[in-house]
């Protein structure tokens, strides 16, 4: 344990020395840990899985609940400049001393066992959230799910956008395989929505096995794109039309806030369904590095986190309906457990000049 009156930086950095193992998936480190800091779980924690889409899910989630007056504590990784974005309460980042405090109380009552940067901070955002009286807690899953330290606690609904290739050192080598991973947030008698109509039976199988409750888009809920430039929304109960598209652009964007509308109608959270909040909420919302637009040096620069060849596919869409004159640059750095080569060849299309970078990472691709 690090001396009193550390900072947050020194704090981060002891971290990175803990596990030899960047990635280590498992729960039981996590789960015995957990029990012993006497964290309180509120009655509504949301869990978000799934390949693409789930900073995004979790943004739109987040602003919907706080937008009803529910107080909302949602957990995020991995963060764009600073840690304290992965840890937010009503809305704030948690202050270095509130991160701070909760590494204490885990390094305190951790004793021996190992745990690695990721488990730590996931653990330090229940902390955190567990002193703050919230409503509900949102999570996003990091890796998988079946043994992502997210998955330690019990969700009372959950969410998983889509199954596609990614983390395959890690998670397997083909989707099924994959899915049977992501499948692991769900929960007996528990809802669980799945929001793409791309199904992997390993979701159907273990759902049937487990007895989930599955909701499916296409079969318990839906969504169609208006030729106003607007979509509606069909759940089991709540039917909204004329919805204005959301900020986060792409297409792909509303098929995530579907899914988003079904989580919240299965959790009972249907405050946060009201016509007109869904009209002024999902409008405006922005999310920092999913198509980000910045004017500086002259140029128009645009930030995505695409990092597979399916969030790559769907960038290439967006970046093809919306190019103007000119030429694009592509500055990208990927990790080297990232198909680059399906990286590159969907976006290609689209790029005219490409610049590689090394990312400030130990598993970084060498840019040459």
């Amino acid at each position: 344990m690090l001396p009193a009156g550390s900072p947050l930086s020194d704090w981060l950095t002891w971290l990175e020395t803990l596990s030899p193992k960047e990635i280590d998936l498992g729960l039981d480190r996590v789960q015995s840990v957990l029990e012993r800091l006497s964290i309180e779980i509120p009655a509504n924690v949301l869990l978000i899985a799934g390949t693409n889409g789930k900073g995004s899910s979790v943004a739109m989630t987040e602003a919907l609940l706080r937008a009803a007056g529910y107080r909302v504590g949602a957990y995020t990784s991995p963060h764009i400049i600073h840690y304290n974005e992965r840890i937010v309460v009503d809305g704030v980042a948690a202050s270095d001393e509130q991160i701070i405090a909760a590494f204490e109380h885990i390094s305190a009552s951790r004793h021996d066992v190992p745990l690695t940067y990721f488990e730590y901070g996931t653990l330090a955002a229940m902390a955190v959230f567990s002193t703050q009286k919230l409503d509900v807690w949102v999570l996003e899953v990091g890796m998988g799910g079946r043994l992502d330290a997210s998955n330690a606690i019990e969700p009372t609904a959950s969410l998983i956008t889509n199954v596609t290739l990614d983390h395959c050192d890690w998670l397997g080598n083909d989707v099924e395989t994959i899915a049977f991973e992501k499948a692991g947030v769900m929960r007996p008698g528990m809802p669980t929505v799945f929001g793409s109509r791309a199904v992997p039976n390993a979701v159907l199988r273990h759902a049937e096995a487990i007895a989930a409750e599955l909701l499916l888009l296409g079969r318990d809920f839906d969504f169609a794109l208006g030729a106003d430039c607007d979509w509606s929304f069909a759940g089991r109960h709540v039917k909204r039309p004329s919805l204005e598209l959301p900020g986060l652009q792409g297409e792909f964007q509303v098929q995530n806030a579907a899914g988003v509308l079904a989580l919240i109608e299965a959790s009972g959270l249907t405050r946060a369904l009201d016509a007109a909040l869904l009209r002024q909420v999902l409008p405006d919302l922005t999310l920092a590095g999913r198509w980000q637009a910045v004017r500086a040096a002259g140029a128009d620069w645009l930030l995505d986190v695409a990092h597979n060849p399916a969030a790559a596919k769907g960038l290439s869409e967006t970046l093809a309906a919306t190019r103007g004159v000119g030429k694009t640059w592509a500055i990208t750095g990927l990790l080297d457990d990232k198909d680059v080569e399906g990286v590159v060849a969907e976006l290609n299309p689209e790029v005219d000049y490409w610049i590689a970078v090394t990312a400030s990472s130990p598993r970084a691709t060498p840019q040459a």
